[in-house]
């Protein structure tokens, strides 16, 4: 009697040229690229001689105006910032990717959702990495209590999946600690993070299930394994922030279902995770306007407008290259405008150290700070200090030219709120503030060159 031979469930593949084989390699015999060698899963289709090739009621396109509109009410969290960044509340049947630096606070912050959640929702904790009772024992630190939630301590994804009946909300920490047993690879590798995350989202589209999944993240700060994992997802939040300070931000990368520029402020007490609903002097020190080389500007992310202070350090360098170093600004953005007020405004820069730091760890990656970054180097460069009470905003070209920036209104309303008495802004959005005249004094200006001047720095 002839023995059947077993299909392989999985295969290595080659990112670089897509070579396969049965087993690992280190470096791939095709392209000779080392640890490219990536398991997928082999998918056989069954064949069957009363299974038709093509599918017998084939999918038809129909037009838009045809197509029905699904509206599903969000739920509220309990954690006010967490709803805002994910656009009002959780969508049920989403995929929630949480990510940060180990113990930043995700575990907590989740703990304090399932709890909230649990109280008219039965909801799932899956602890991948911590037993049962050291979960009970976080959430006894937390004072929270509920009959609604429930733990498990699994690994296997298979075992995960038999255990999500009747459950609407489910929590996985983490998906890097999960693995799916069609695959070899250990639980963290680059396909077991692929499928599990792949059939995680089978799972919450086809039984309506919210899922929160915390990630890990790289060194750099990247959310460990394929990029596919956030291309997946429906959103993607990172946790930032240092271990040391009280002060976290939530930022949304991704998101389907609202604003991908929404950041959340947080505040770590031993009560856990609070949301901070006052932020205007967050961003900003104590002593700004006493030293050189500080400025204020207002900062839009998705709807909110925070004044984050930007701050300068110049100094002599002790080798032939000078060094640029920034904190929350682009690197790149930071050389373009130390050439811009070097060929524009003739202030020298080759012979000096820069340093530019946001304060509050936040980063600023919209146009609108190039003006106040500007400011803030002049300042240092003629160590003469920028009044504390007043804020710049603007997008600075390559010919010195100040253009204008999108939520002008809301970016003066918020300086008149924080206290401010003067803005320096473009001169193509005077227009639109000119009804703000009467609250603060605005500064309209076309070049660099004339914001120095504003600012007694030239």
């Amino acid at each position: 009697m002839a023995t059947k031979t077993k299909l392989p469930t999985s295969q290595f593949v080659c990112s670089e040229c897509g070579y396969n084989t049965p087993k690992w390699l280190g470096k791939c015999p095709a392209c000779g690229s080392f640890n490219t060698m990536q398991e997928e899963l082999v998918k056989v289709a069954p064949k069957t001689p009363d299974r038709p090739a093509l599918s017998s009621i084939p999918t038809r396109a129909i037009p838009l105006s045809k197509v029905g509109y699904e509206k599903s009410d969000r739920v509220k969290s309990g954690i006010s910032e967490l709803d805002t960044v994910l656009g009002g509340g959780i969508v049920q049947g989403s995929l929630v990717l949480l990510g940060g630096d180990p113990g930043i606070g995700k575990s907590t912050l989740l703990t304090q959702v399932s709890a909230h959640l649990s109280k008219t929702h039965k909801v799932l904790y899956v602890s991948a990495e911590e037993s049962c009772s050291q979960v009970k024992m976080r959430c006894e630190r937390l004072g929270l209590n509920s009959d609604g939630l429930y733990l498990l301590n699994e690994t296997c994804l298979e075992d995960i999946e038999a255990n999500l009946d009747d459950y609407k909300f489910v929590v996985i920490d983490s998906v890097q600690a999960i693995y799916t047993a069609e695959m070899s690879s250990a639980a963290g590798s680059v396909g077991q993070v692929r499928e599990c995350a792949a059939k995680l989202m089978r799972i919450a589209k086809s039984r309506n299930i919210t899922f929160f999944i915390i990630g890990h993240v790289t060194k750099e700060g990247a959310l460990a394994g394929p990029k596919v994992l956030e291309h997946i997802m429906d959103t993607v939040l990172y946790f930032e922030g240092q271990q040391e300070d009280n002060f976290k931000l939530l930022r949304a990368v991704k998101n389907r279902f609202g604003s991908a520029q929404e950041v959340g402020v947080f505040e770590m007490t031993d009560e856990g995770v609070k949301s901070v609903s006052d932020y205007s002097n967050l961003f900003l020190s104590e002593s700004r306007g006493v030293a050189a080389g500080s400025c204020v500007t207002p900062s839009v992310g998705g709807n909110r407008c925070m004044s984050v202070e930007i701050q300068t350090l110049i100094a002599k360098t002790a080798y032939g290259m000078p060094r640029r170093m920034t904190l929350g600004v682009d690197y790149n953005k930071l050389v373009v405008l130390i050439a811009v007020l070097e060929k524009r405004c003739g202030l020298p820069f080759f012979s000096s150290d820069v340093y530019v730091n946001a304060m509050g760890g936040i980063r600023l990656n919209e146009p609108s700070v190039d003006l106040a970054v500007c400011a803030a180097l002049a300042s240092a460069a003629n160590d003469i200090p920028i009044d504390k009470y007043t804020a710049i905003f603007g997008e600075v070209g390559l010919t010195g030219e100040i253009r204008s920036v999108p939520y002008a209104e809301k970016r003066v309303l918020e300086c008149i709120k924080t206290g401010f008495k003067r803005v320096i802004l473009p001169a193509k959005s005077m227009k639109s503030c000119e009804k703000y005249a009467n609250k603060i004094e605005l500064v309209p200006v076309q070049y660099v060159g004339q914001m120095l001047k504003a600012l007694n720095l030239r």
